[in-house]
């Protein structure tokens, strides 16, 4: 067992991990069927990242191979924090990002992707990948791949570029998972954070036919009366969303 996951055993509280399991549907037939958790937080876990942040390639993609959820966070968040790190070489990113693209089978609930994907991928995008990876993700039969494409965006938004997150919002606006959804639907209120008015201008075209729990999500930092505006339309069209 390597240092790493040594510090994170230690750490361990089954109780803990007992309702972690059932709050990330780990049974049967849920979205993280099998996945098995030592009970530890981010911070703990983000603790152990910090110490390990110049971990191989190879070492990393041993951790992201145990079945143990917390240890495949430390790899994503050490690959989170070192493409955030701006003393970090371009080959380290390079190397980061193709690791992390070659093994999104095992970036696989909705904390895993969403801890990692904005430093990992979008800001490889920002700084001139092309973006064509996003719409090969979103693109995906897998859930998470097609989360990690609207994710990726949230660092996107940060610098002001809304382009992707509005045209990701559109493709995966059929997706049947509600954890996308979710995710669209937040990754659309954070685009509102830096401009309300294309936001409004989406949701004129879209709001009728969205998911109701994206539509909800997205409109959480508006004022009540547009809120009450656009969930009206929604409900004067008599459809029917999963959410």
């Amino acid at each position: 067992m390597s240092e790493p996951v040594d510090r994170l055993v230690a750490l361990a509280d089954p109780e803990r991990a007992e309702g972690m399991a059932a709050f990330f549907k780990t049974g049967p037939g849920q979205y993280g069927e099998g996945d098995v958790f030592l009970g530890l937080t981010v911070p703990q876990v983000t603790a152990a990242a910090k110490q390990h942040l110049l971990s191989s390639v190879g070492e990393l993609e041993e951790l992201l191979d145990d079945e143990r959820h917390e240890v495949r966070l430390l790899a994503l968040k050490i690959m989170a924090l070192q493409c955030a790190a701006a003393r970090t070489s371009p080959e380290r990113r390079r190397e980061l990002l193709d690791l992390y693209l070659r093994r999104t089978d095992r970036v696989n609930n909705w904390d895993l992707v969403d801890l990692s994907a904005p430093d990992v991928l979008g800001r490889a995008v920002l700084a001139g990948l092309p973006n064509e990876v996003l719409y090969r993700l979103a693109g995906s039969g897998v859930l998470w791949e097609r989360r990690i494409a609207i994710v990726a965006t949230y660092r996107l938004i940060r610098a002001g570029s809304l382009d992707d997150t509005f045209a990701l919002a559109a493709l995966l606006e059929g997706d049947p998972h509600d954890l996308m959804h979710k995710a669209v639907g937040w990754m659309l209120r954070e685009a509102g954070k830096q401009d309300e008015a294309r936001l409004l201008a989406y949701l004129d075209e879209h709001a009728v036919t969205m998911p109701r729990t994206a539509l909800r999500y997205s409109l959480e930092r508006l004022a009540p009366d547009v809120r009450a505006h656009y969930m009206g339309l929604k409900k004067r069209t008599g459809s029917v969303t999963r959410s």
